[in-house]
């Protein structure tokens, strides 16, 4: 099975999540949004497979310090643009696997997808 865990590496969750699979013995491969960017069409994916409340991280510090213009009513375009810019506000990690995406760290969510 092939994984591809997106994230930022020094995000809590993140390492708490690269650490389980480890544990595993789940084979992965890390992307660093930093280091590589989010892409706007992989973006409308996991919103279409998780919906958008489950994507965007609205509780994270870099969707509060943006101005209420940007964050106000946000369609999905408008979404996906802001985390296209601002990948700090996708929510993390997100996990693609073959039988589809998982969104943040829940262990026991884990271990039955990806067991």
């Amino acid at each position: 099975m092939t994984i591809t865990l997106y994230g930022i590496p020094n995000c809590d969750t993140v390492k708490k999540a690269r650490v389980w699979l480890d544990g595993q013995g789940i084979a992965y491969t890390f992307h660093d949004y930093k280091k590589a960017g989010a892409d706007a069409d992989r973006i409308a994916g996991w919103i279409a497979a998780l919906g958008l409340d489950k994507v965007l991280n609205r509780a994270g510090t870099t969707f509060r310090k943006l101005p209420p213009e940007v964050t106000h009513e946000l369609d999905t375009p408008r979404a996906i643009a802001l985390m296209v810019a601002n990948p700090s506000c996708i929510r993390r990690p997100i996990v693609e696997h073959a039988s589809g995406v998982l969104a943040g760290f829940k262990p026991t969510e884990w271990e039955t997808a990806l067991a």
